[in-house]
């Protein structure tokens, strides 16, 4: 499989997964897209080796686990060093997330939890001593997470009923 070459049956494995991979079998994929279990299973092994599938997350809801703090920090790294000084970032306790943004100032985006606003300060202190300058904070009040519909062909649409594709 080349880069960015998806037939439509994988970009539909990709977009039944984004919707609950873990309740979701390849027998419940292969039944919606009239193709076999091993079919869908071998569609799905070519897209974990391929790295296209790089893993299943869970999401969380960190405020009803004890950590009612969730913020993000914007950050500056001198680009020659961006790559390194975000995967630092990762090791951090509290750190769930990190993202190395292209162009701008704002380079690196850093996913955090706390249980307080002394956890928040820690983790700044430690992204600070990493390297990274802290340009902006902010406190977020709860994050959605949707499937992609770009997976699905311009003339499909999602039947909320059943999670069925409609053409």
């Amino acid at each position: 499989m080349k880069d960015g070459e998806l037939d439509s049956v994988d970009r539909h494995i990709l977009y039944y997964l984004q919707q609950d991979a873990r309740a979701t079998s390849s027998t419940d994929i292969a039944e919606k897209l009239g193709l076999s279990s091993s079919t869908v299973r071998t569609r799905l092994n070519k897209l974990e080796e391929s790295g296209i599938i790089r893993g299943y997350h869970i999401d969380i809801d960190y405020d009803l686990a004890g950590y009612p703090l969730y913020t993000k920090i914007i950050c500056t790294a001198p680009v020659p060093e961006r790559d390194e000084l975000a995967n630092e970032a990762r090791d951090i306790r509290g750190v769930t997330a990190v993202r190395e943004i292209m162009t701008g100032e704002r380079n690196v985006y850093v996913n955090a939890i706390g249980k307080d606003h002394d956890d928040l300060n820690r983790i700044s202190k430690q992204l600070d001593a990493v390297g990274l300058k802290i340009v902006d904070e902010q406190l977020i009040r709860d994050e959605y997470v949707c499937p992609y519909h770009g997976f699905l062909d311009e003339n499909e649409e999602l039947d909320d009923q059943n999670n069925d594709i409609r053409s």
